[in-house]
């Protein structure tokens, strides 16, 4: 079932509750092993990535200090992804929306769409007409950067761009052995960390990248 969240208008999906394997089943990424169970509660998760139209609200009602112009130059009206912000800025967005991040479980049994051990959200194979990826205007794929939020497919969850357009930061601090620790249920990452989760890879990345299993991370104050 879908919402619209009322304090930003964002469509909402509710992502039922089970159980999934986390981790790389196919392609031995070190950080991703060993693959392991994880049960997760429901949660709702926005349909589109956060659009610099609803960051721009954000910053009027709040008087939070960003400069829009950096984004801009990539994403160039409202209906394109929010990029260019930090972990710290995502989290900020997310508190006064009254929403938190996603964890890093959460993520990728969202992006899976209820698939089970597939490399992409829709299956082992990636063309130009699944997601915006590679840098390269081919298929459905006529962006060199930033597509608008939504114009690919959705997943089986009915969740946008999951995959390519725009990095997604994650709530968990990175640890590249945690899967072999990691709760059953409900993980929520290290306790402390240098590093800050990020998914889903970007515009500019490979066929590798875009895997749903992948692993990213940076430091917390960083913005690309």
């Amino acid at each position: 079932s879908r919402i619209r969240w009322e304090k930003d208008g964002a469509k909402m999906a509710l992502i039922p509750p089970g159980s999934f394997k986390m981790g790389d089943h196919l392609d031995n990424m070190a950080n991703a092993l060993p693959v392991h169970t994880v049960e997760l509660d429901a949660f709702y998760m926005d349909v589109h990535e956060v659009t610099v139209g609803k960051f721009r609200k954000f910053v009027r009602e709040t008087g939070y200090e960003y400069d829009l112009a950096l984004s801009l130059a990539f994403s160039p009206t409202g209906r394109y992804p929010m990029i260019w912000v930090t972990w710290d800025d995502a989290t900020a967005y997310a508190k006064w929306a009254d929403k938190r991040l996603p964890t890093e479980a959460e993520w990728e049994y969202s992006a899976r769409g209820g698939l089970i051990g597939k490399r992409y959200p829709w299956g082992d194979e990636i063309t130009h007409d699944h997601a915006n990826w590679g840098n390269t205007v081919s298929g459905k794929d006529k962006w060199n950067r930033c597509a608008p939020v939504g114009s690919f497919d959705p997943n089986g969850y009915g969740l946008y761009d999951m995959v390519g357009n725009v990095l997604e930061w994650c709530s968990d601090w990175y640890d590249p052995d945690y899967y072999s620790n990691s709760p059953l249920r409900n993980p929520q990452g290290p306790s402390t960390g240098e590093w800050r989760v990020f998914r889903g890879g970007s515009w500019g990345d490979d066929t590798f990248g875009r895997r749903a299993a992948v692993r990213g991370f940076d430091s917390p104050t960083n913005a690309s």
